[in-house]
C-alpha cells in the first residue's frame, strides 16, 4: 500500500482536541500553503480563508457553533487553529481581469494571443454559469469545497489533526467575522490540532462503501 493510501485510510475527523497541544507556526505556515495552492475551476480561486490563531479569535469563531450546534463548540474552542473557509458571494468581469492579470504577473502566458484566449475561456465558463445556469454561487462553493478537500489531506501529510464542520449559525459567523461586506459568505469551519487521547474516533474503525458499490468499470 503505498504511503498516500496509507494516508487516506489512517486520517479521521477529530472529536476532541487536546487543548494544551499548539501546531508550531511553521507548520501554520504550510497549511496556508495548502490553501493557497488549491486547485479550481479555471483557476477562479473564488475564496478566502479566515484562519483563528488566538484565544480570541477562536471564541467568536464558537459564538456561531450554540443552540443545536453547540456540539461543535469544543472543537473549536480546544483546537489549535481553527479556518474559516469562505466563498464569494459573486463573480464579475472585474475580478475574472483581475486574476488574469495576476497570471500575467505570474509568467503564465507566454503571448499577448494566448493571454486573450486565457481570458476568453474564463469569460465564457464564468458567464455560463452566471447568466445560463444562474448557479454561480453553487458553482463557487464547489471549489471552495475542492481546497478543503485539500486541506483535509495536507494536514494528515502534516501531521495534524482536522475536523471540517458545517454545523453552525451562518448569520452569526457572518457577523462576527464582516464577510458580507467584503463580498464573502461562510461556507465550512476546520479545527485543526492535535486529537486528546481520549477522542474516541481516532479508534473507530474506518467506514466506506464497498468498491463494487461505488465504482462501475467500463
Amino acid at each position: 500500500m503505498s504511503d498516500y493510501i496509507s494516508l487516506l485510510a489512517t486520517r479521521h475527523t477529530t472529536k476532541k482536541f487536546d487543548p494544551t497541544r499548539r501546531i508550531p507556526e511553521a507548520t501554520i505556515a504550510a497549511v496556508k500553503q495548502i490553501l493557497q495552492l488549491s486547485p479550481s475551476s479555471t483557476n477562479s480561486q473564488p475564496w478566502h480563508f479566515v484562519i483563528a490563531g488566538t484565544e480570541e479569535g477562536k471564541e467568536r469563531i464558537a459564538r456561531s457553533a450554540h443552540g443545536f450546534y453547540e456540539f461543535n463548540a469544543p472543537k473549536i474552542r480546544n483546537a489549535s487553529h481553527v479556518v474559516v473557509l469562505c466563498t464569494k458571494t459573486d463573480i464579475d468581469t472585474a475580478y475574472t481581469d483581475a486574476i488574469v492579470e495576476q497570471e500575467r504577473l505570474d509568467g503564465r502566458f507566454p503571448s499577448d494571443e494566448v493571454m486573450a484566449m486565457n481570458k476568453k475561456g474564463r469569460e465564457y465558463f464564468t458567464n455560463l454559469h452566471r447568466t445560463e445556469l444562474k448557479d454561480a454561487r453553487h458553482w463557487m462553493e464547489k471549489q471552495t469545497f475542492i481546497a478543503l478537500g485539500n486541506l483535509l489531506i495536507g494536514a494528515a501529510h502534516l501531521g495534524i489533526h482536522a475536523c471540517p464542520m458545517e454545523g453552525f449559525d451562518y448569520e452569526v459567523l457572518n457577523r462576527e467575522l464582516g464577510l458580507s461586506d467584503k463580498g464573502f459568505y461562510p461556507s465550512v469551519i476546520v479545527s485543526l490540532g492535535y486529537g486528546a487521547a481520549d477522542d474516541f474516533n481516532a479508534i473507530t474503525p474506518k467506514s466506506r462503501w464497498p468498491l463494487g458499490t461505488i465504482i462501475t468499470e467500463m
